[in-house]
């Protein structure tokens, strides 16, 4: 795996997480890319809305909106945030 795909990995995580944390599950790209900065990441918002599509496509996700997405966590999506399901791709967590 290249150090590229390492990171990938581990920003995915930690949107999910961060989205799991949320009270509502949910929370724009821009938090989102402003929260994932205080984990040591440093993504253009276009990484960000590209993990973010992906993400979806793995039904870990729901997209709304158009010029500034608002991610929703699914159960999927807190299955593997909470490390209870693993996804090919995410960085399987330690537990809390």
């Amino acid at each position: 795996m290249s150090y590229a795909d390492f990171v990938t990995e581990h920003l995915r995580i930690t949107i999910l997480r961060l989205l799991d944390e949320s009270p509502s599950m949910k929370s724009n790209e821009s938090v989102l890319a402003d929260a994932v900065n205080e984990f040591g990441f440093a993504p253009s918002r276009d990484k960000v809305r590209t993990e973010l599509y992906w993400l979806k496509e793995q039904g870990l996700v729901e997209l709304s909106g158009e010029s500034c997405l608002v991610a929703g966590l699914t159960a999927r999506g807190e299955d593997v945030a909470k490390c209870r399901v693993t996804v090919p791709g995410v960085k399987r967590p330690t537990l809390r």
